[in-house]
C-alpha cells in the first residue's frame, strides 16, 4: 500500500494590517510563530518530540525574521530541542512550498510528521527591507533583462493593460471579496481556523472592511505611476490601487501534517490528503502569470478536470491575477475564493500559503466538497499548485 500525506489540522493567526498601530504589530514574528506552533500541536495532544521537521515559509528575512526565523519560533513554542526547523523563500508562495516539501518527505518515506508553516510581520520587517539597499539581480541577470525588471504591482497593470481589464471589473471583483470575507465572517466560517494570539483580544482578521462597495474603491489613486514607468509602458492605464490589491498584513500559519499510518496509530482524524503538486516558472516581467501553466500541471498530474474541483484559492495579490485565471480555465466564479480572499483576509507573504490551506480545509467541510485547489502566484515569476483531497 502507497503512503499518503494527510492533514490532520491546521490554523492560523486572525490577519492583520502590516503597518504600526496594526492588530499585531506589538508582536515579534517569532513569538507570532511560535503561538501557532503551540495551537496546532496542543489542540491536537501530540507530543512535539514526535515531530521530524518544521519547515517554514518567510519572505523579507532580515532583522527580526532572520538567523533562520523557523528554528527560533520552534524553541520560543518550547518544543524539545531535537525538533529542527527551517526557514524558506519561494515568495509569496513561500509555506505552501513549505506544506509541500513537507508532505513530499511523508510521501518519500523521509518524513511522518511534519509541520508545515509560515509568518511575515509587515509592520516590523518592512516589505523590500531584506534588500538592505543592495542590488539583488547582478550583472548577469540586468544583461539578459536590459530594459530592467518590474515590481509586482507594475506586474499587475501590465497583465490588466494586456487582458483588457477595465478599472471597474478590478473593483467590482475587490468588493466581492470583501463582501464574501464579511459574510463568512458573521456566520463563524473561520472560527475553526484561527487561534488565539497571546497578548491580543481580537479573533478577528483586521484587514476585511464590510461595506466595502465599487463606488468607494473608484475613488482611490493608482498606486505605481511613476513618469518613468508611464514612458516605458504606454499601454498601461494605471488601474491598481489600494484597493484592488492585497493590504500589507501581519500573521502566521501552520498545518500539521503526517502519514495516515501514523496519523491512525495516535488516534487522529486525519482532515484531508494532499493529492497533486506542481511549481512552474513564468516571464518575470509579468510574474503574476505563473498560475496559468502551474494550475494546466497539477490538473494534468491528478487525471482530474477543473470541473471535478469543487473550490480553489487562488492568491489574490492583485485583483487581475484571479480575474485572467478565472477567465482562462472558465471557471465557477461561486468557486473561486468562495470565502473571500488576500484582498479581504490579506496577505502576509510567508504566511499566505498555510493560511489558504486553513480555509481551503474548512469550506470544503463546511460544504461537503471533496477536492481543493489552490494556487499562488510568486515574485520573480513562478507559481504553485495544490490539489488536496478532503477525507
Amino acid at each position: 500500500m502507497s503512503r499518503e500525506a494527510v492533514i490532520v489540522d491546521v490554523v492560523r493567526t486572525p490577519s492583520g494590517r502590516g503597518k504600526p498601530g496594526g492588530l499585531l504589530s506589538g508582536v515579534h514574528p517569532v513569538d507570532l510563530l511560535a503561538g501557532v506552533l503551540t495551537a496546532v500541536v496542543g489542540r491536537n495532544g501530540l507530543d512535539p518530540v514526535l515531530i521530524d521537521d518544521v519547515i517554514g515559509g518567510c519572505v523579507s528575512q532580515i532583522g527580526e525574521q532572520s538567523y533562520n526565523t523557523v528554528r527560533s519560533a520552534v524553541l520560543a513554542a518550547g518544543f524539545p530541542h531535537s525538533v529542527p526547523g527551517t526557514t524558506i523563500d519561494r515568495q509569496c508562495g513561500s509555506s505552501q512550498q513549505a506544506a509541500a516539501f513537507a508532505a513530499q518527505g511523508v510521501l518519500a518515506g523521509a518524513y511522518d510528521i511534519v509541520v508545515a508553516c509560515g509568518v511575515e510581520s509587515m509592520s516590523r520587517v518592512p516589505l523590500g527591507s531584506s534588500i538592505a539597499g543592495q542590488n539583488p539581480y547582478g550583472e548577469r541577470l540586468a544583461t539578459r533583462y536590459p530594459d530592467g525588471l518590474v515590481g509586482q504591482g507594475v506586474s499587475a497593470e501590465l497583465i490588466a493593460a494586456r487582458n483588457g481589464f477595465t478599472r471597474e471589473e478590478l473593483d467590482a471583483f475587490s468588493a466581492e471579496s470583501h463582501e464574501r470575507a464579511a459574510s463568512a465572517v458573521r456566520r463563524g466560517a473561520f472560527d475553526r481556523e484561527i487561534v488565539a494570539v497571546e497578548g491580543v483580544d481580537s479573533l478577528v482578521d483586521e484587514t476585511v472592511r464590510a461595506g466595502t462597495t465599487p463606488e468607494r474603491l473608484a475613488g482611490l489613486a493608482p498606486s505605481f505611476r511613476t513618469d518613468r514607468l508611464a514612458a516605458r509602458f504606454p499601454e498601461i492605464g494605471w488601474l491598481i490601487t489600494p484597493g484592488n490589491s492585497s493590504p500589507l498584513t501581519d500573521a502566521a500559519s501552520a498545518a500539521l501534517i503526517m502519514s495516515s499510518e501514523r496519523a491512525a496509530s495516535l488516534g487522529l482524524a486525519p482532515r484531508a490528503r494532499f493529492h497533486s503538486f506542481a511549481v512552474a516558472g513564468s516571464d518575470p516581467l509579468l510574474m503574476l502569470t505563473g498560475v496559468l501553466p502551474v494550475t494546466r500541471a497539477v490538473l494534468d498530474r491528478s487525471g482530474l478536470r477543473l470541473a471535478d474541483i469543487d473550490a480553489y484559492e487562488v492568491n489574490e495579490a492583485f485583483a487581475p491575477v484571479p480575474l485572467l485565471w478565472r477567465r482562462e480555465f472558465d471557471a465557477d466564479p461561486a468557486r473561486l475564493n468562495p470565502l473571500g480572499g488576500a484582498i479581504a483576509l490579506g496577505h502576509a507573504l510567508g504566511s499566505s500559503g498555510t493560511r489558504l490551506l486553513a480555509t481551503l480545509v474548512n469550506h470544503l467541510e463546511a460544504t461537503g466538497g471533496r477536492y481543493g485547489l489552490q494556487t499562488m502566484c510568486e515574485g520573480g515569476g513562478m507559481a504553485n499548485a495544490t490539489i488536496i483531497e478532503r477525507i
